[in-house]
């Protein structure tokens, strides 16, 4: 009997695309095979992100894209999961007739039984938050390559005022350490040389036997030396000494940390709700710089929060430049509806201001990485190779363990190999350079 065709689209954050790898193990554990040709799918699942209002707009396009398909087959059925699904259940069931399923990031198992309802006619719908799912007993679908996901952790409790995570994705709750570390040693027994550990607060992963987020690091670098290992996404307030000094100690733990900062005015990040100050976040970056020297540090920045002052602003760009940030991800602030910012403080920030503050902020941000890079010509590089460079066939492109592309020239090289490559020249994004005989 001919399987089923499921083509899922994914939207927003890592922690998105690795819960796509566990939705596909459970459809394919239930008599359906992944797609990449949406004409001839049974079965669509549109993956969604509520982190923005931009991200939600595209999706609700995409759908609207999606009702030539069921006209040519009405049978057709349309899923949607994710944060959008958990935020807006009830709207998209009004405003989406062409939606079928609905379900939460923590009812993926329930999928097929929400299909089986589905195609009696019926909307289905679970969006139920759970205190304990984890999905550490599935083993997802990784694509092909050399890198992959493992989520270690779902949900957040920091109730930053702007976001929408703590009521789209539930409370914190960990993994077992022993169901991680299975996971990367059956990842690097099959070719993936590099892991990335997720979770909304990464670093205050905590199991209930006592094991931290350090230990766990230590636990996944001990596989093999080969195993490079990197995480996202770090909060400030949970980046202690004894994390970085287990990140020097292991060489096959990548030397980059992701501390978003959103903002260097104590008065915004307050008003955020951030739970650190200017002056925290600073001691922690000096931390890093000192226990690990040559460590790439990135972050993310909102602009136009409620109530920001041009002082607010400049007290952020002014950090930006101490910090000397390696690469950032930069937004205008957007009001999510029903977090405590869109209850309490008015979006009071015009969009002209929003704009011009941002190209500000990027601008201070491409000059930041220009430097970055221009300081690590000369210097030689441990690359993992990746893939071949999307400009050209003739050039292999990879990532040193600073999270930063490095393009060079192709060799008998192939990915998955370490190469050491010494660097010649750079953009503000990329380095190049050439493999040392």
């Amino acid at each position: 009997m001919e399987k089923r065709k499921l083509y899922m689209e994914t939207y927003g954050c890592q922690m998105n695309f690795s819960d796509s790898q566990i939705v596909g193990s459970i459809m394919t554990d239930h008599e359906f095979e992944l797609t990449e040709n949406i004409a001839e799918a049974d079965l669509i699942f549109i993956n969604t992100c509520s982190i923005r209002e931009h991200a939600e707009k595209r999706i609700r396009a995409r759908l609207n894209e999606f009702k030539r398909y069921k006209k040519i087959k009405p049978e057709l059925k349309i899923g949607l999961i994710g944060c959008m699904a958990e935020r807006l259940k009830e709207q998209l069931l009004e405003q989406e007739q062409i939606v079928d399923i609905i379900a939460g990031p923590d009812a993926y198992r329930d999928l097929p039984h929400l299909l089986d309802i589905a195609v009696t006619g019926q909307k289905a719908v679970n969006v139920l938050l759970s205190i304990d799912e984890t999905y550490a007993d599935i083993n997802p679908i990784n694509s092909k390559g050399i890198s992959a996901f493992i989520s270690i952790m779902r949900g957040c409790e920091n109730f930053c005022s702007y976001c929408v995570v703590p009521y789209t994705r539930g409370k914190e709750r960990s993994r077992n350490p022993i169901t991680i570390e299975k996971e990367a040693r059956s990842l690097f027994d099959q070719g993936i040389r590099e892991v990335t550990l997720l979770g909304q607060n990464v670093n205050s992963y905590n199991n209930d036997n006592g094991t931290g987020f350090a230990e766990l690091l230590e636990h996944i670098a001990l596989i093999d030396p080969q195993l490079r290992v990197r995480f996202a996404t770090s909060h400030p307030k949970d980046i202690s000494d004894h994390l970085l000094e287990t990140i020097a100690k292991y060489n096959n733990i990548c030397k980059s940390i992701h501390l978003p900062v959103q903002s260097g005015s104590n008065r915004m990040l307050k008003l955020m709700n951030r739970k650190y100050t200017r002056e925290w976040y600073m001691d922690r970056i000096e931390a890093i710089r000192r226990i690990i020297p040559g460590c790439a540090i990135s972050t993310d920045i909102i602009t136009g929060f409620c109530s920001e002052t041009e002082e607010d602003h400049q007290q952020t760009l002014e950090l930006m430049k101490w910090a000397g940030y390696d690469y950032a991800f930069m937004f205008k602030y957007s009001e999510r509806p029903n977090t405590l910012a869109a209850k309490k403080y008015p979006d009071d920030i015009s969009e002209e201001v929003k704009s011009r503050r941002l190209e500000e902020i990027i601008k201070v941000q491409q000059e930041l990485s220009y430097q970055s890079n221009l300081q690590d010509i000369g210097k030689t590089f441990e690359v993992l190779i990746e893939n071949t460079s999307k400009k050209s066939c003739l050039e292999l492109s990879g990532r040193n363990s600073q999270n930063k592309i490095i393009v060079f020239p192709s060799t008998k090289n192939k990915p998955g190999d370490y190469v050491d490559v010494l660097i010649n020249s750079c953009t503000s994004a990329t380095l190049r350079g050439k493999i040392k005989n």
